[in-house]
């Protein structure tokens, strides 16, 4: 359903089914392919602010938003069918790697949930890449789809009030990593090394709406 805000140059496309995941590396919609193709459609589109299940639009004052809006209504009908649950485009820059260490709380659980062994559950998180959805929860905080199947699990039934940062999560069918301290819900399988944000960084958010992402078993690495 499209509809617009009380801001004009402002409107919503909302879906039912998640938009998860994207095809591009800004914006997760097939849209972006289109307009780089030259799509006059999209001429007026200043900016794409991903979510879940919606996307906001942002285009010119005063621009026409018929010609987005029936671009829209037949990308939206088969966007998310069609677009690749984690593979790079020509011309996206390569997957961004993500050393776990695989030693969160929460890892028996989750392989209890998802009748995997623990390392199993290492492997189908490591083994296929996952994409940055959108942003969200808190600055930094990278909701990632696309990863294996078998990983999709319940949040905690108890979350606790303090997170570590760099704590590496499970929920639904994403994986997130805790930019810092905080309260969250997600099941932990591991911690990661890089720092998600970082205002001295430019962009300070190290990842962006339509990365591609590996995630790498440091411990593998490390050992001889």
């Amino acid at each position: 359903m499209l509809f617009r805000s009380h801001d004009s140059r402002h409107f919503f496309l909302n879906r039912r089914r998640p938009i998860l995941p994207g095809p591009s590396p800004r914006l997760p919609w097939p849209g972006r392919r289109s307009a780089h193709a030259g799509d006059p459609a999209f001429a007026d589109v200043l900016d794409v602010v991903p979510a879940a299940r919606t996307l906001l639009l942002v285009v010119h004052e005063g621009a026409d938003v018929a010609p987005v809006r029936t671009a829209l209504v037949t990308l939206s009908a088969d966007g998310a069918a069609s677009a690749p649950r984690a593979s790079r485009g020509p011309g996206e820059p390569h997957a961004v790697e993500i050393f776990v260490h695989y030693d969160g709380p929460d890892l028996d659980e989750i392989a209890e949930l998802t009748g995997l062994a623990p390392g199993e559950v290492v492997a189908a998180h490591t083994q296929t890449p996952w994409r940055m959805a959108f942003a969200g929860f808190a600055p930094g905080f990278a909701y990632r789809s696309g990863g294996d199947r078998r990983l999709q699990v319940p949040r905690r039934s108890e979350p606790p009030t303090s997170v570590p940062a760099g704590s590496v999560g499970l929920a639904g069918e994403c994986s997130a990593v805790y930019p810092r301290f905080s309260p969250g819900g997600w099941q932990l399988l591991g911690h990661a090394e890089p720092i998600l944000w970082d205002v001295a960084r430019q962009p300070p958010a190290l990842l962006q709406p339509g990365s591609v992402v590996r995630f790498i078993d440091a411990d593998q690495v490390a050992s001889p």
